[in-house]
């Protein structure tokens, strides 16, 4: 015998033990309910009788049975046969036997003859013979084919080892060969419902350097949830891998989980960190949660597990005893919060020249669509400071900045103690005193010390002109000032000081004195609502600080941190200008190191009350930072988690494009149909309608095959 040809008889004998050990994991005869004798390549109709069913604990709506002609005891099991395999079923229904309505008129009749008698049953002893009640006791059941599992090879290993492989369909059908139908107990189930192919776990370990998985919970079939069908305690395993670069949906009506699923899938990334090898690679993930009911960020009544230490998500890092807050978990907002002192504060000082385009920005953003025109002009404004060489252009830039200033002064902003105010260069000679001794009568014209075609406001403009004049004027007396400088620019005096400026003044660029950047400043100190819309932002400002708060956040990112921005206070639209701020910087971030070649920070961001966020219907505005993230946020390793009620309410090319699902609850016929387009939903429909249970989720994520429908641990925070 050659070497070779032994080798090969060893390998065939190592696959030969290795097929009957995985069908004896996956088949145990005691687990034997019926026969398959209807199938086609979606459903399958399966006779069962009492006496089996009763034996494994009955058979729920929604159950996984298994379908398969293998004999786990046989010794000489082929893999590479077709019948070496199982077709794993999905219970849905009762199917009629054609004997049904022959059954159902004994049963009728029977029932008729106890009909009065309160103490006897019609199936009860001596009601009916023994072979009636075993006629009577096959029934139907109809299924949905989920795939179908077989052994293989995987072609990279030397010794050939054989996997459990899935695909979801049925390569063939025979509808006249009898298949057994078993139902699996809790190990052949926890094996089955936790499957992924061996392939993705290998991408998880060449693409983020670890491929464990985390528990999410346990299987459950029902919301009857009775112990009797040892499964209870069969737990359903997650990839936090799955979540990265990737969309993931959680849906489900109020109080019906989803707080605590979004806890348990950060833990589960957070957890990451910790490989369960000391040789494994540790995956340090950014995660960022926008908490607008300060669920994450603070302890409440809701995370109490009946001690005096709720389980707040802030309180992860306890999990790993030795660990420094400081270092895993941050929480940032708007206000500061009694039970959070290391809370970082949301703000940013709006006078510094760093800032200015910042502080702009979130004004910009708190403004609602629609407003009025002075307002739309003003969000054109922009603070780029031009090169220094250039005289002219930097007379323009800084006397901008001061009229910003003084509108920010005006709307109540605090002024940093040491912010330098300087007129000294901005306001020309020509414009306060005007040229009434030119030699050309057509350039000569009166300034705002001497109006004279508006004697009503003549004092006002000179008032204003004396304030130009001041070398460190106050910012409130620059905003009066600026606000009569608007109404004297409607002047002949002005005009004519325009003309002059333009046409006349020696080594004239030809631009205007007031270019149209500072005019739309003007009016915004000039009109009343102006500072007051302005003012809506004042909390976000602190005349101390010198850092920009969207930057911390990235960092804080970068370096693996779990953040919890609290958004329970403050004004709304505040508070969703301030998210779309960081959100803008994280994008442009990512987008910048992907753009450079470099590999952009992993991050997960969390969207709770989704629907107020992320666009609806066929709104997909690419200037709208959510569609931004939700359409390229993948390519810019950024994945989303985004929670609502309404599967409707989400713009269909992100529900397209998601890949992990969480459905708990929704309670109306709208948002399910919704749902039934993607995956196999579709078979849960009136469970998820019916079915109110807190944890009670139906789960499908990108390395499980299937839906799997789960009851969500608890989550916890316990040191390990």
């Amino acid at each position: 015998m050659t070497i070779e040809k032994k080798l090969t008889e060893e390998l065939q004998k190592s696959q030969i033990k290795d097929t009957q050990a995985w069908f004896k994991k996956l088949i145990q005869k005691d687990q034997y309910v019926g026969e398959l004798y209807s199938i086609n390549y979606e459903d399958a109709k399966i006779q069962i009788h009492d006496n089996e069913r009763k034996k494994v604990g009955g058979i729920p709506s929604l159950s996984f049975l298994i379908a398969t002609r293998v004999d786990p005891d046989k010794s000489d099991i082929d893999f590479k046969t077709e019948d070496s395999s199982f077709i794993l079923l999905r219970v849905m229904d009762a199917a009629q036997l054609p004997n049904s309505s022959e059954a159902e008129r004994i049963r009728v009749e029977t029932a008729q003859r106890v009909s009065g008698e309160t103490d006897t049953h019609w199936d009860g002893e001596g009601i009916m013979d023994t072979k009636t009640r075993v006629y009577l006791g096959y029934a139907g059941v109809q299924c949905r084919i989920i795939g179908t599992f077989y052994l293989d090879a995987v072609n990279d290993e030397q010794n050939a080892k054989l996997h459990l492989m899935f695909g979801s369909d049925i390569s063939n059908f025979y509808p006249n060969r009898g298949l057994k139908v078993y139902k699996p107990n809790a190990d052949a189930l926890e094996l089955i419902v936790n499957y992924t192919d061996p392939m993705n776990k290998q991408e998880h370990l060449e693409k983020y350097g670890t491929s464990e998985n985390v528990k999410l919970g346990f299987i459950r079939y029902a919301s009857t949830n009775r112990k009797f069908q040892d499964i209870d305690d069969v737990p359903v395993y997650i990839y936090p891998a799955d979540l990265l670069s990737q969309k993931s949906a959680l849906f489900g009506m109020t109080r019906t989980g989803k707080s605590n699923t979004t806890k348990i899938i950060a833990k589960s990334v957070y957890e990451l960190r910790y490989p369960p090898k000391p040789e494994d690679k540790g995956l340090r993930i950014g995660q960022i949660i926008f908490d607008p009911n300060g669920e994450y960020a603070n302890e409440n009544v809701q995370d109490a597990d009946g001690s005096n230490n709720p389980n707040a998500l802030k309180n992860i890092w306890e999990i790993r005893e030795g660990k420094n807050k400081a270092d895993e978990v941050v929480t940032y907002g708007i206000t500061s919060h009694p039970n959070d002192p290391d809370r970082n504060l949301m703000l940013i000082n709006f006078y510094l020249e760093e800032n200015l385009q910042i502080g702009k920005e979130i004004i910009d953003n708190s403004f609602k669509k629609g407003e009025s025109k002075f307002i739309e002009n003003f969000k054109q404004v922009e603070f780029v400071a031009p090169e220094v060489t250039d005289r002219s252009a930097m007379t323009r830039y800084n006397r901008r900045v001061l009229a910003y200033r003084a509108l920010l002064a005006k709307a109540g902003f605090p002024v940093p103690a040491n912010l330098n105010v300087t007129t000294t260069g901005l306001f020309c000679n020509e414009l306060i005193n005007g040229r009434p001794t030119a030699r050309d009568a057509s350039t000569r014209f009166n300034g705002m010390i001497a109006v004279q075609s508006d004697p009503d406001n003549a004092e006002r403009f000179a008032s204003a002109a004396r304030v130009f004049q001041t070398r460190n004027p106050s910012l409130p007396s620059l905003a009066t000032a600026f606000a009569t400088l608007f109404d004297y620019m409607k002047t002949t005096e002005y005009k004519s000081f325009e003309r002059w400026y333009v046409d006349d003044r020696p080594n004239s660029s030809g631009d205007n004195w007031a270019d149209e950047n500072f005019v739309k400043i003007l009016e915004m100190i000039y009109r009343s609502n102006g500072p007051k819309q302005i003012a809506k932002v004042i909390d976000n400002h602190s005349p101390t600080r010198s850092s920009d708060y969207a930057e911390d956040i990235y960092n804080d990112l970068k370096n693996g941190k779990l953040v919890i921005i609290d958004q329970s206070s403050g004004e709304p639209e505040i508070n969703q200008a301030t998210a779309e701020r960081v959100m803008w910087h994280i994008f442009r971030e990512n987008q910048r190191l992907f753009r450079e070649g470099e590999t952009p920070t992993e991050i997960i961001i969390y969207i709770e009350e989704a629907h107020n966020l992320l666009p609806s219907g066929s709104d997909l505005d690419l200037k709208d930072i959510w569609v931004r993230t939700a359409k390229e946020g993948a390519k810019y390793h950024l994945g989303m988690v985004y929670a609502t009620q309404e599967v409707s309410s989400i713009q269909k090319n992100i529900l397209k494009n998601t890949a992990n699902w969480f459905i708990a609850h929704l309670n109306n016929t709208d948002e399910t149909k919704e749902l039934c387009k993607y995956y196999d939903f579709a078979d849960f429909e009136p469970s998820i309608r019916r079915a109110q249970d807190k944890g009670f989720l139906r789960v499908k994520t990108l390395s499980n095959p299937f839906v799997i429908p789960i009851q969500v641990v608890k989550f916890d925070v316990t040191a390990q």
